[in-house]
């Protein structure tokens, strides 16, 4: 099982880091973990034009690197949301289907655009919430390393 994070940005605070390497070597019992981090676009001016071509070109980035034999999954406020049971049926399903790797992509801060989102396999919500991207990434390793667990009928804590 290879399990890809592309994502725009890098880490910037240690605590994140560290807590992201931690996930990272409790899924090495699991799958391949690559984190594959593109640079962010920086906002010249803030109006609708400028934050558009921002979302442009970070979605051009992230489209260059998709792989397509991977079960591509995007981030998105627009996607299906899971609790942590559904979301291991729903990688197990997709593991039975004969799928072995997944791409996991976070966006920028102001989102993707429609070429990204058609591109993708599935979009998945995290939460109607609002979280930094950073923050994202934690989240998402968290989530795969619990599904693992659970679908390993081995004890995680609650």
């Amino acid at each position: 099982m290879k399990i890809t994070i592309l994502c725009i940005g890098k880490l910037k605070e240690k605590y994140l880091v560290e807590a992201c390497q931690e996930y990272a070597k409790r899924l090495g019992k699991y799958c391949k973990l690559n984190i594959v981090e593109l640079n962010e676009v920086k906002l010249i001016k803030d109006t609708p034009s400028y934050v558009q071509q921002v979302i442009n070109e970070e979605s051009a980035s992230l489209l260059e690197h998709l792989n397509p034999s991977d079960y591509n999954i995007l981030l998105s406020l627009r996607g299906q949301e899971y609790d942590s049971i559904a979301f291991s049926k729903m990688l197990n399903n997709k593991m039975n289907e004969g799928h072995s790797s997944f791409c996991f992509i976070i966006g920028g801060s102001y989102g993707t655009n429609p070429e990204l989102e058609n591109k993708v396999n599935a979009s998945w919500c995290l939460s109607s919430l609002t979280f930094p991207h950073q923050i994202t990434r934690l989240l998402i390793l968290e989530q795969i390393y619990r599904s693992f667990k659970i679908l390993n009928n081995e004890v995680y804590h609650k």
